[in-house]
């Protein structure tokens, strides 16, 4: 008998080891609902931008950089290792400031070396030392086209959780929840979102300036006011079109001096927070130069004097002027920008051409680049929130409709259309309006399974279209792009930017092939690092070199729009350069390549 006893005790041991561990596994998982519970939209949100930091990270290793990234790349590691402003100086710094910082980790080769910059014409220096650059570092190219997207891409994460944080201000957690859903999976986003250009900090910068008045209208103090200006500082240095935000600034802060007794603030804490904003944006912009302000070159005062003639010399005294508040490089690159827009840019647009652009291109461009579930939750949410203010007369439906129909009404007045990208900063305001409509929908009470089909339907369509598009997030059109091929519609970075090249080359190494005719933008560099020699189509002297087994035409040269100019060639001969492509059938399409098979088999 005591025997079995102690068989007894011997086999209630183990579980009785095992009770304490159960109930302390209870216990933690019991904590962790408990501190997951208050935070579920946070993690939620956190979720969905690590799977598209995932997203995007996977896209760079596959894809190629794109026409511009061969001239921004160089200069961000110059403007950061050397401090250099010149390159590139037409775009501001805030996307060459983070794609430069890997870079300074890599150390690059200088391929300034033996390179003087060219007096009359600085673009010459600019373009002569990006091949320098790319030429002198074809060892360490992978590296170098990798890491330098990585940081545009953890901005693009950034302005997902001030996304998150403004909607969950405006309208609640949830909506932000959805907001940041429509982010992360917007094919225009994830397309742009890894390239190293000022379009999504313009997105970001944008955002946060509203986001910064929005807190100030809340409680105006003179540190909120300092983040007000900042983040005007940042938004002017993701894009000189950014400038937009000088007026609202002025208007905003022209309201707050004539309405601060009815703030509870005296008109002089007015002035001062006026000045605080002021003296912060001026700050920021000028510690992104290094607080350095160098002498106007030759070169600059050249260029002026041709391209504003006959009024050059008043254009360069304003530039000095403006250089003694402003670093130069930021001064002369609002003006080329000015300069850029006067004289427009070939476009393709609806089987048409255009040096000064459309009126309705950026709307049409929205309807068919963006998904058609987003598209249609779009046009409901502007509407659902007009309506929402006019019954309610709240501030926050403004903060929603304003700054979108101000951006819009901007870019609806630009004479450059070539990419939808350039719509990017209106974005943030639809994700917003759309998440709220969404959250909105889940909470009604009428028709309630209704609604929440409507909610599914919309989130899973636009899901859907978004894994049917990786990874080609670049080209992308909806269902309303059928009757034409993609490159009939828009042209440039909307249907072919250079990013495609890698996989081209991937196809053309696997048939066992080394060289190809082509027209594509950035092709003549980058196909060099892939192991692919490129022979422009563009070349009259093309023709007298041995065939290619296969021919590569980009889709906006197909559309004709970035074929260039000769002397003497009539506009309808340059737009219908590569006509013979149009009319055959391509062997595959890679992203916004055709490919076409030269050899008749």
């Amino acid at each position: 008998m005591d025997e079995s006893l102690e068989q007894g005790r011997a086999g209630a041991a183990p579980a009785g080891e095992t009770e304490p561990l159960a109930a302390r596994l209870r216990a933690w998982l019991q904590a962790a609902r408990a501190w997951a519970a208050p935070r579920a939209a946070a993690l939620a949100c956190a979720g969905l931008l690590a799977v598209m930091s995932l997203n995007m990270l996977v896209t760079i290793a596959r894809k190629s950089i794109t026409n511009d990234e061969t001239v921004l790349i160089p200069a961000a590691y110059y403007h950061l290792a050397a401090g250099d402003f010149q390159l590139v100086s037409e775009h501001p710094p805030l996307c060459k400031l983070l794609a430069g910082v890997p870079l300074l980790f890599l150390q690059p080769a200088e391929a300034r070396k033996g390179l003087t910059p060219v007096a009359a014409n600085p673009s010459e220096y600019t373009w002569a030392y990006q091949e320098r650059f790319w030429e002198d570092n074809k060892p360490i190219y992978p590296e170098i086209s990798f890491w330098s997207r990585v940081p545009m891409i953890l901005l693009t994460i950034l302005t997902g959780v001030v996304l998150f944080l403004f909607a969950r201000e405006l309208f609640g957690e949830w909506a932000a929840v959805f907001a940041v859903f429509l982010f992360s999976i917007e094919p225009t986003v994830l397309a742009h979102g890894r390239v190293v250009q000022t379009d999504i900090p313009a997105a970001f910068g944008y955002l946060l300036s509203f986001y910064a008045l929005w807190r100030h209208t809340k409680a105006p103090d003179w540190k909120r006011a300092a983040l007000v200006g900042a983040a005007g500082g940042v938004a002017l240095l993701g894009k000189y079109s950014m400038l937009l935000v000088g007026p609202v600034y002025a208007v905003y802060f022209i309201a707050l001096f004539v309405r601060a007794p009815r703030l509870s603030l005296t008109r002089r804490a007015a002035f001062v927070q006026t000045a605080v904003a002021l003296l912060s944006l001026v700050l920021v912009i000028n510690a992104a130069y290094f607080f350095d302000s160098r002498p106007m070159t030759e070169g600059d005062t050249n260029w002026a004097r041709v391209v504003f003639a006959p009024r050059g010399e008043q254009v360069i005294a304003l530039e000095r002027a403006l250089s003694y508040v402003l670093p130069t490089d930021f001064v002369l690159g609002v003006v080329w920008q000015m300069w850029h827009g006067h004289i427009g840019h070939p476009a393709g647009f609806l089987g048409m051409h255009s040096n000064t652009g459309w009126w309705h291109y950026f709307p049409v461009a929205f309807a068919l680049k963006t998904t058609l579930p987003f598209l249609l939750l779009s046009l409901a949410a502007l509407g659902w929130a007009a309506f929402r203010y006019l019954k309610t007369r709240e501030g926050r439906y403004l903060f929603v409709l304003v700054p979108f129909a101000l951006y819009t009404a901007f870019v609806m007045l630009s004479t450059i259309n070539i990419g939808v990208r350039y719509y990017l900063p209106a974005y943030p305001f639809l994700f917003i309006a759309g998440g709220a409509l969404l959250e909105r929908l889940l909470r009604a009470q009428r028709a309630r399974k209704a609604a929440l089909a409507c909610v599914i339907a919309l989130a899973g369509w636009a899901g859907v279209e978004a894994a049917r598009a990786f990874p080609n997030y670049m080209p992308y059109m909806n269902q309303l792009a059928y009757e034409h091929p993609p490159w009939w519609y828009l042209s440039d970075s909307n249907v072919e930017w250079g990013d495609d090249i890698q996989e081209l080359a991937d196809f053309l190494r696997e048939r066992g092939e080394t060289k190809v005719r082509a027209a594509l933008l950035g092709g003549g560099r980058t196909l060099f690092f892939n192991g692919i020699e490129y022979m422009s189509l563009l070349d009259p002297n093309v023709g007298k070199r041995p065939p290619t087994r296969y021919a590569a035409v980009g889709g906006s040269f197909l559309n004709g729009s970035t074929v260039p100019g000769r002397e003497g060639m009539p506009e309808e001969q340059r737009a219908n350069y590569l006509e013979q492509y149009r009319q055959r059938q391509p062997e595959v399409v890679i992203g916004g390549i055709y490919v076409y098979r030269e050899d008749g088999q």
